[in-house]
């Protein structure tokens, strides 16, 4: 068991754990959520001696292995299968030793190799190699070759391979792919020690935890079960708090309204007195402060544009004329599509959104886009282009420079930073802060297709369900590249698969998927080079979702189709009535007035039949995917 014991953290000046307690369970795994700076990471280091406690102790069970992330990504000339091999230092001397050893020696030096299971780690650091991207070729390959977000999954795939006693994880998806994070998720799910884990991925913390533990308003407080469990049981608790805080406040006002109303009457001065010592006693509850995220704003377009917005036909499209990295895009897009991208990183998710924003031109084939079309791309690499020095303001007024300073300032508050925080320097905000700056930025003219490249990463919990709440709320197409399974599914209506060179629509569902890549082989996890997987093999028709899908496709558009047409009839109805409550033209021009009372009760069949048929197609889609 881990104890914590009245534990209190202070980093920079600011208190961040107040006497806190929280014991957890032995091989228990454990998952720590909390709105960023809120002090899970100085938790961390506390966890393993970086950081001195200001009060209490934390106490661990004698000789606890403790395993972490490296901060730096590994490098150099060795290959990626012999850094992981040489993280588990006791075999890695062991053998190095076997080599001069005398026979004696030798001897056991082969026993404790067979003790630990020495000979069956190359196999194991193999599959935790290519459970989290790298294929057999890539394993042989120097470390160096990698970019730095390659090198964090060999530092992540060396610690997995070294079985810590306690094996911290500080946001461990931030480099992985949706791929890479579902094997994740079950790897963590399996491990047969304690666990704690910091993410913000709600399905890594539904589907790999058995605790949740909630740092806020300085405390911690454990919770069993995964987050869900964890919001559900949390929000009862606010609501009680809150009933029992309305009560007391309730009590309170009763006990001073008689005191006023008898202090300086004989008859009552004992009873008034008493009620002064209770109100004394009754110390206040604490006030439950609120953990919603401001909102983010995605700027609607000013009108949407007829379909198809984009359309590829034969498209090849690389970084060098001979080399195409994705061929054969026979592809359309619609004003109100919802399309997520599926496919290990490496295989062109990136290159394909880059083509369909126009910042990469095909190398064959046609891409026709829509009159007008305007595009917002956002990928996280874009945080370095904010100017460090410089306000949320100072980069609104770049895109308005001749507009006065209150529409500056109104654009600026869209966004989420008013009064003060407009003038904010970008280097003093949080990441979730950066982040929402750079989608109002983006988003800045109001785009017909918005593309975002990993939005989620920086975004606390409850800043991605403001994301995924503006998203749903944006009238226009967006195209997703994300490894969060949650945003994947409250956003996405299509996938489409970016494998085998090519991209193709997706008939299954993220669960079929998730199945797809559980169940590959090792040597079939990265196919950037262009091979086929075997889930390439099948047929479309052959997924068992394909059919629900297929079937609640079009039933999905129509909905929307008639909510639309719902809105725009009450939007006539409203301006009809508008125009018929004026008395003046009724004596004015009574033959106007008739026909507009025609058109308004047209307009009333059209809204009820419109409302009758989208309850009827709401019904058809809730049975079909019930």
């Amino acid at each position: 068991m881990i104890v914590l014991d009245d534990i209190s953290l202070r980093l920079a000046g600011r208190l961040l754990i107040d006497h806190a307690s929280a014991a957890l369970p032995e091989n228990a795994r454990v998952g720590v959520v909390g709105r960023n700076g809120s002090g899970k990471t100085t938790l961390f280091k506390a966890l393993v001696g970086e950081l001195e406690l200001e009060s209490g102790a934390v106490r661990l069970p004698s000789r606890t292995r403790i395993g972490r992330v490296a901060q730096e990504a590994p490098a150099g000339p060795d290959s990626l299968i012999e850094r992981v091999l040489a993280a588990d230092t006791e075999r890695a001397a062991l053998i190095a030793e076997r080599e001069s050893a005398d026979p004696l020696r030798m001897a056991e030096i082969e026993t404790r190799l067979i003790d630990i299971d020495a000979h069956a780690a190359p196999a194991r650091a193999a599959t935790i190699l290519a459970g989290l991207g790298f294929d057999e070729s890539a394993q042989a390959r120097p470390c160096a070759e990698f970019s730095g977000g390659w090198r964090m999954r060999v530092a992540l795939a060396a610690l997995l391979f070294t079985e810590p006693d306690l094996l911290l994880l500080d946001e461990p998806t931030n480099y992985l792919d949706l791929e890479g994070t579902l094997w994740l998720q079950d790897y963590l799910a399996h491990y047969p020690r304690t666990v704690i884990l910091i993410s913000h991925d709600r399905d890594l913390l539904d589907e790999s935890v058995d605790h949740i533990l909630h740092l806020s308003g300085q405390k911690l407080t454990l919770y069993k079960g995964g987050f869900s469990q964890f919001d559900r049981q949390r929000r009862e608790r606010l609501l009680l708090d809150q009933k029992a805080r309305r009560k007391q406040e309730a009590q309170r006002a009763h006990m001073e309204a008689f005191v006023a109303r008898f202090r300086a009457k004989a008859t009552k001065a004992k009873q008034a007195q008493s009620r002064l010592k209770a109100l004394a006693r009754m110390e206040p509850l604490a006030d439950q402060v609120s953990e919603e995220a401001a909102a983010i704003s995605i700027r609607h377009p000013e009108r949407l544009l007829s379909p198809p917005i984009v359309v590829l036909n034969k498209v090849a499209v690389g970084y060098a004329a001979d080399k195409p990295v994705l061929r054969g895009l026979d592809l359309r897009i619609d004003e109100d599509d919802r399309i997520a991208l599926l496919g290990p990183n490496g295989n062109g998710k990136s290159t394909f959104a880059k083509l369909i924003a126009g910042r990469l031109d095909q190398l064959s084939g046609s891409v026709v886009r829509a009159d007008k079309l305007v595009v917002a791309y956002l990928a996280q690499h874009q945080l370095d282009e904010l100017v460090a020095e410089d306000s949320p303001a100072q980069h609104v007024r770049r895109l308005m420079p001749d507009a006065p300073e209150a529409r500056v300032r109104a654009r600026a508050a869209e966004m989420g930073f008013s009064g003060g925080a407009a003038d904010t320097r970008v280097a003093a905000l949080s990441g979730g802060e950066k982040a929402r700056l750079l989608l109002g930025l983006a988003t800045f003219h109001g785009p017909h297709l918005l593309i975002l490249d990993e939005p989620t990463n920086h975004l606390d919990i409850e800043a991605r369900a403001a994301l995924i709440e503006a998203l749903n709320d944006f009238p226009g197409a967006v195209i997703l590249i994300s490894h969060d399974r949650h945003l994947l599914e409250s956003c996405a209506e299509r996938l489409w698969r970016v494998s085998g060179g090519t991209v193709k629509p997706y008939d299954g569902d993220l669960d079929q998927y998730r199945t797809e890549v559980l169940s590959r082989s090792d040597g079939d996890r990265m196919t950037g080079d262009g091979r086929k997987d075997k889930a390439d093999l099948r047929k479309p028709a052959d997924t068992p979702e394909a059919p629900r899908r297929i079937a609640t496709g079009p039933l999905k558009k129509r909905v929307r189709e008639l909510e639309a047409e719902v809105a725009k009839l009450e939007k006539e109805i409203a301006a009809l009535d508008a125009r018929l409550a004026d008395p003046a033209l009724h004596a004015r021009a009574p033959l106007d007035a008739a026909r507009l009372g025609q058109s308004r009760a047209a307009a009333a069949v059209a809204l009820a039949t419109a409302e009758e048929s989208w309850l009827e197609v709401s019904a058809e889609l809730e049975a079909a995917t019930g």
